[in-house]
């Protein structure tokens, strides 16, 4: 859900030592392209339990921030999106240990997977136990988090401070 110029932003911090313009710009571009699945035909559905902290640690100039709230935003519009905000207030959740995308696929032959990326690569599990405690945690910071309908007021009273 990110915009352009919040994921190069991100990107571009993570390239600790390395600072490679053209792979960037690779992954920015990957990013997009995997975005617009969310608006194309037989859109897959697309939950995001995302913490507080987001909101509040800035990341590249403030027009970067709004635009991206302003993202987020519209993205609550999507009918296959839900957006939770977990809130400082809320406490301790299970993804503050690691952040984690958890793939279930229509296909029965396909195995549900998780995906926990770091700073130089990523981590494909596919392991059932393991795959199984991710769904459980993921159900959990559901349950802990705000609803999708508080989330979109959240967001919108967030947009008027920047």
């Amino acid at each position: 859900l990110q915009t352009e110029d919040y994921a190069r932003a991100i990107l571009t911090y993570g390239e600790v030592g390395r600072n490679d313009p053209a792979r960037i710009e690779r992954h920015v571009a990957l990013r997009m392209a995997r975005q617009s699945l969310l608006t194309g035909p037989d859109a897959p559905v697309f939950w995001v339990v995302m913490d507080e902290t987001v909101l509040h640690r800035p990341v590249g100039s403030s027009a970067v921030m709004r635009a991206q709230v302003d993202r987020l935003l519209a993205a609550t519009e999507l009918p296959n999106v839900t957006l939770q905000i977990a809130e400082f207030a809320a406490g301790h959740h299970p993804g503050t240990y690691s952040p984690f995308v958890l793939f279930r696929f229509a296909i029965p032959e396909l195995p549900d997977m998780v995906i926990v990326e770091y700073l130089t690569g990523a981590l494909y599990i596919d392991n059932t136990g393991e795959v199984a405690e991710h769904m459980e945690a993921m159900d959990r910071m559901v349950a802990h988090a705000e609803s999708a309908r508080r989330t979109k007021q959240i967001l919108a009273d967030f947009r008027k401070e920047l």
